[in-house]
């Protein structure tokens, strides 16, 4: 698998807590810190300053861990934003500036304000950071000579990174594409970035699609957590980077579970079943023609091993769908050796069961009806 140059900036603490009703402790966001660090993500965005002392004490602690990871603090296009980041003692600044003429006309503002803006407040922090990068907020909604000049004066003023954000999740992945190659001459040493909203559910496509139309780094939050329908999700990200493209951008794959799970249940946000990656489904199957081939070869239905997030193998369940192979499987792992006949005069009773109760059936259960199916002494009816 090829090394990936592409650089993951993880936004948990910071996009991620801005969604209505999440409120990360300060142990949280250490333990969320810590481990994203260890994972090998390089790139924390880890707060607003500007929201208050507590904040500020909390990026201070954050700075105090020493992490190999950057630390960068979010500011708007404000001086005394700038200040108060640069006060918690970080070596880097994301400086966003509003583009589209929605965003200019709810403050007040218009294009020249942003171009002006943007080299007084870069110059301003370039003073106070070894490393500022600034976004573009709404670029998707941005008319693109506006978005041309805006990242062409921020490279020529010597921006580190320039963030391309979808901030109401509007692009399509032939879009993004399409903007950061357009960009890519405009840019110049830059580094582009995408920064991914869900709500159309194309933000991890569209973090995929801007990196195999050049960009340098993509912005990401732990299960997609965050405003309205969220983020494109981190695991998501380095898995389809991984498979889809077949770079390995360096983060440790097999402590994505962990860390999903950890800020599930720091954020009152259980992982639905069927979320890509780490969803308790993504390795069950019921279905017997499935089953059947998954019994020989895993990769016939699975894009990836388990193992590879430390998890177990394909789990097997026992429904409607299944077949006599799978439920011999299943009395298999449950110390029961019996026939293919046996297990298909099962299938009528399972499905029955299946459909009543609305769900797959336990091993017991399983247990149960091949009891009365065989004859054999056992636990009573179901």
């Amino acid at each position: 698998m090829a090394e990936s140059h592409v650089r993951i900036i993880d936004c948990t603490l910071r996009d991620g807590e801005q969604a209505p009703g999440i409120s990360f402790t300060r142990a949280e966001k250490i333990a969320i810190a810590c481990a994203l660090a260890a994972a090998g993500v390089p790139e924390l965005e880890c707060g607003i300053a500007a929201m208050g002392e507590a904040e500020r004490e909390e990026l201070r602690a954050l700075k105090e861990l020493g992490l190999a990871s950057r630390l960068t603090g979010w500011s708007r296009a404000r001086r005394e934003d700038v200040d108060a980041t640069a006060a918690c003692g970080l070596d880097a600044i994301h400086i966003a500036f509003p583009l589209s003429p929605i965003q200019l006309q709810c403050i007040d503002r218009d294009e020249s304000w942003a171009l002006r803006e943007l080299k007084e407040v870069v110059s301003y922090a370039q003073q106070r950071f070894r490393w500022v990068s600034v976004g573009a907020q709404d670029a998707s909604r941005t008319p693109p000579e506006m978005l041309r000049k805006f990242v062409k004066q921020a490279s020529a003023l010597g921006v580190h990174r320039i963030r391309l954000a979808d901030t109401v999740g509007i692009w399509s992945p032939a879009q993004t594409a399409g903007a950061v190659r357009g960009l890519r001459k405009d840019a110049g040493k830059m580094a582009i970035e995408f920064h991914g909203h869900n709500d159309l559910g194309m933000a991890t496509a569209n973090a995929i699609a801007a990196v195999e139309a050049g960009a340098e780094a993509v912005s990401a939050t732990v299960t997609g957590v965050g405003e309205r329908a969220g983020n494109a999700a981190l695991e998501q990200v380095v898995m389809a980077l991984r498979h889809a493209l077949g770079r390995d951008c360096g983060v440790q794959v097999s402590a994505l579970q962990g860390i999903c799970e950890f800020v599930a249940k720091a954020s009152a946000r259980p992982i639905p079943p069927s979320q890509p990656i780490t969803g308790a489904a993504v390795f069950q199957h019921e279905s017997g023609i499935h089953c059947h081939s998954l019994l020989r070869d895993r990769r016939s239905f699975e894009p990836f091993a388990s193992a590879e997030l430390g998890r177990e193998a394909e789990q097997i369940v026992i429904g409607r769908h299944s077949g006599s192979e799978s439920v011999l499987k299943v009395l298999e792992s449950q110390g029961v050796k019996t026939t293919r006949a046996v297990s298909s005069r099962m299938l009528p009773s399972i499905r029955e069961l299946s459909l009543r109760i609305k769900r797959a059936l336990s091993k017991q259960e399983v247990l149960q009806i091949f009891y009365e199916v065989s004859g054999q002494p056992g636990a009573g009816g179901v």
